[in-house]
C-alpha cells in the first residue's frame, strides 16, 4: 500500500478526506497540529477519528501560532457570529489565520519525508468556504511545485510529492452525501469555530452555517450537539 500524510483536524472536511484516501488504497499516516487555536477541542475529535479509522500512526505537532496573532482564532478577537451566508466568500475574514496551510502543509511535508510518503491530503475546498485565500487550487499546485524543489527525496529521485485535496471543488452538502455513504458518522466532527468546554458547537459562526446549510442541502440529518 502506498504511504500517504493526512492533515487531520477533526472536522468535517479531513475526516471525509481522510475516508477517501483509505478508500483509495493508502496507508494513512495522520497529523494533526495544535497551534495554539481557540477550537483545540477540535484535536480531540481528530484522535478519535483517527482511532476508528485505524491510521498506522497518528501524530499531534505543538506550535504557538497565538505568538503571531492576528486572527479570530488565535487572537484575543471575537469570532463573527451569524454573517450571512451569500457575503462568506467576499473578501478575507478575521478567523483567516496567517500563513496557517503553508505551515501546516509543510509540517507534514517533512513528516512525510522521513516517512517516503510522497502523498499529502489535506481537506481544502473552494466551493463553500470562508474566502480564506490558501484553500485555492492555484495555491495548492504552487505548494506542490515547491515540494518537489526543496525536499533531498524529490531532487534525488527518490520519488515526486503530490498534494491530493479531493474535497476541493465540491460542495458542503457533496460531502456530506459522499462521507455517509462511505459509512462517516459525521456526529463524531467538530466544526465549529467557538465551540464550549463541552465540545458543543455555537451554530452561528461561520463553519457552523455552512455545515448547517450542507446537511439541509444534502436532505440528511444533521447530528452535530449544538450549545441552546
Amino acid at each position: 500500500m502506498p504511504r500517504a500524510v493526512i492533515l487531520l483536524r477533526g472536522g468535517l472536511d479531513s475526516t471525509t478526506t481522510a475516508v477517501i484516501a483509505r478508500s483509495q488504497g493508502y496507508e494513512l499516516y495522520a497529523l494533526s497540529i495544535d497551534y495554539g487555536q481557540r477550537h483545540r477541542i477540535e484535536l480531540r475529535y481528530a484522535e478519535q477519528f483517527a482511532r476508528t479509522l485505524g491510521v498506522q500512526a497518528f501524530k499531534t505537532l505543538r506550535i504557538d501560532l497565538r505568538a503571531i496573532g492576528g486572527s479570530a482564532l488565535t487572537d484575543d478577537i471575537a469570532v463573527p457570529k451569524e454573517r450571512p451566508l451569500a457575503t462568506m466568500s467576499e473578501g478575507i475574514p478575521v478567523t483567516y489565520v496567517p500563513a496557517r496551510n503553508t505551515i501546516l502543509l509543510s509540517l507534514a511535508l517533512g513528516y512525510a519525508e522521513t516517512m517516503e510518503a510522497f502523498d499529502l491530503f489535506i481537506g481544502a475546498n473552494a466551493l463553500d468556504y470562508s474566502g480564506y485565500p490558501d484553500c485555492r487550487p492555484e495555491y495548492l499546485e504552487a505548494f506542490q511545485r515547491m515540494a518537489n524543489l526543496a525536499t533531498q527525496a524529490a531532487i534525488e529521485g527518490r520519488g515526486h510529492y503530490r498534494i491530493h485535496a479531493p474535497l476541493l471543488q465540491w460542495t458542503k452538502a457533496d460531502i456530506i452525501r459522499e462521507g455517509v455513504r462511505l459509512g462517516i458518522d459525521y456526529a463524531d466532527t467538530l466544526s465549529c469555530y467557538d465551540p464550549d468546554e463541552q465540545g458543543r458547537a455555537c451554530g452561528r459562526c461561520d463553519a457552523c452555517q455552512l455545515r448547517i446549510k450542507g446537511f439541509a442541502e444534502a436532505g440528511i440529518p444533521d447530528p452535530t450537539k449544538y450549545q441552546p
